[in-house]
């Protein structure tokens, strides 16, 4: 195998799957280091304007909303189109079938313990902790804390030492987010930053990206009547290339009545939270210290080996991601055990 493949394991099959990068020669050669000496074109690549260029030429523009371009994308990327919502003949843009809906109350069944934390989105995950005395413990790796949650934000102490996990989306991924837990809503505000891609290979080369790009953080307190009981929980939503926006659309009823997100507001573990709009992004969730135990499967898949992960180049063990799908099990109350 290549160094330069990346591979994820399937959590329903075990299964170790070859990721198919999209345009991963340009990225590599953007974020390349021999590139160093010419930081503008890296910077310039990151910017809003070319971001938005992208995400036009990509799914807006005439050209790839062609029949036979849009049946390759489907072919490929293994969408699975019974889980549309709607009629299959108004998704006829590359756009649309981005920002889909789907009917996840069938699809993405929800954990039966009503305490469980759930993934909040379709993606592929690596779990971790800011406390060095842990097995999960790595050092600035994806994003540097506190700047994470943004200059001078007053919930840095309250995550400090605590456990995360890192959502990668992918473009061919259902890019709606979903509540982690039940709680109510303690802050939320942007954090302005820049557009760098989230493919693996930019996020070995770039120093903690994560915490460099345009996000927004929401601060969950599920200490309170009618929630998970698990803490606070901080939900960042990052932007990343050919990403122009985070459109906040919580509905408690499926997809109806969505609204934009709002202090004091009570969030429903698993409902909608917001869509990204066109291109791969990232979540991050950051959890208060001993008050969560993550799921077996993804701390086991973690640091199997004969993986290759672009991820585990820089380290001296094994770092393989999970695909994980949304509202699916993704830890539970520290008080409960192993799960």
């Amino acid at each position: 195998m290549s160094q330069s493949e990346h591979h994820y394991i399937d959590r329903a099959s075990g299964n170790v799957v070859r990721e198919h990068l999209l345009g991963n020669s340009v990225i590599s050669a953007l974020y390349s280091p021999a590139l160093e000496k010419a930081p503008l074109l890296t910077w310039l690549a990151s910017s809003r304007y070319v971001s938005r260029m992208l995400g036009y030429l990509n799914y807006d523009n005439v050209l790839s909303s062609r029949a036979t371009g849009m049946l390759k994308f489907l072919r490929d990327s293994g969408i699975q189109l019974s889980e549309f919502v709607g009629n299959l003949s108004e998704y006829d843009t590359a756009r649309k079938i981005f920002e889909r809906q789907i009917r996840y109350w069938n699809c993405r069944p929800m954990p039966v313990n009503p305490r469980a934390i759930v993934c909040p989105c379709d993606s592929r995950a690596l779990i971790g902790s800011m406390k060095e005395s842990s097995g999960l413990y790595l050092k600035q790796k994806f994003f540097s804390f506190p700047e994470l949650l943004g200059d001078g934000s007053p919930w840095q102490h309250s995550f400090e030492g605590g456990d995360y996990v890192v959502f990668r989306l992918t473009p061919e991924k259902y890019h709606y987010t979903h509540s982690p837990a039940s709680g109510r809503v303690l802050d939320f505000y942007s954090v302005e930053g820049r557009y760098f891609p989230c493919n693996p290979n930019a996020a070995v080369q770039l120093m903690t990206p994560v915490s460099k790009n345009r996000r927004v953080v929401t601060i969950l307190e599920t200490d309170c009547p009618n929630g998970s009981a698990v803490g606070r929980i901080a939900m960042i939503e990052v932007v990343a290339l050919m990403i122009g926006q985070i459109e906040q659309r919580y509905s408690e009823d499926r997809y109806e009545s969505p609204r934009s997100m709002q202090t004091g507001m009570m969030l429903r573990a698993g409902a909608p939270k917001a869509l990204f709009r066109p291109g791969s992004s990232t979540v991050v969730l950051l959890f208060q210290p001993n008050r969560i135990q993550f799921a077996n499967d993804l701390i086991d898949n973690q640091h199997r080996g004969g993986v290759q992960s672009r991820f585990s180049l820089t380290l001296d063990s094994p770092l393989a991601e999970t695909d994980v799908a949304v509202r699916s099990l993704l830890a539970l109350p520290a008080e409960e055990g192993p799960c």
